[in-house]
């Protein structure tokens, strides 16, 4: 089984991959181990980023690219401030958790504003990135 690691050098911001095993199964984990930057040779512990779907949810979600944002009935009918407090909550998110992203893919988001809760998921992160913004009332 091939194993992919994916890190992320807290020194100079560059992102690199690293590969291990037979070249017949690719299993995306991640990984705690230490590793070394090829651009600065900076050793890192940083817990890395491994989960491919996990990259591409979290940077759609900071850049708002690359797929459509939706908003339920209930999020349109709000004063358009609070819709864009909303986005930028969304865009801020990085509370994950065992508990609220049990498979490590960040499709799933929850914040409160204004009183309410809101919740944020991201639909298929292959085919169709789609995330929704709902009140919790709403799910």
């Amino acid at each position: 089984m091939q194993i992919r690691n994916f890190y992320h050098c807290a020194e100079c911001g560059r992102e690199w991959t690293g590969v291990c095993g037979p070249p017949n199964v690719t299993m995306i984990v991640r990984s705690a181990a230490p590793s070394t930057c090829p651009h600065t040779r900076a050793k890192t512990r940083e817990k890395a980023m491994t989960n491919r779907i996990a990259l591409l949810n979290d940077d759609f979600r900071r850049n708002f690219r690359g797929g459509k944002i939706m908003m339920t009935p209930g999020v349109d009918a709000l004063p358009d401030r609070v819709k864009a407090e909303a986005l930028v909550q969304v865009a801020n998110f990085s509370e994950f958790s065992e508990d609220n992203d049990p498979h490590d893919e960040h499709d799933f988001g929850s914040f409160n504003l204004v009183g309410r809760r809101f919740q944020d998921a991201n639909g298929d992160p292959v085919v169709n990135r789609v995330l929704t913004i709902m009140l919790a009332s709403e799910y």
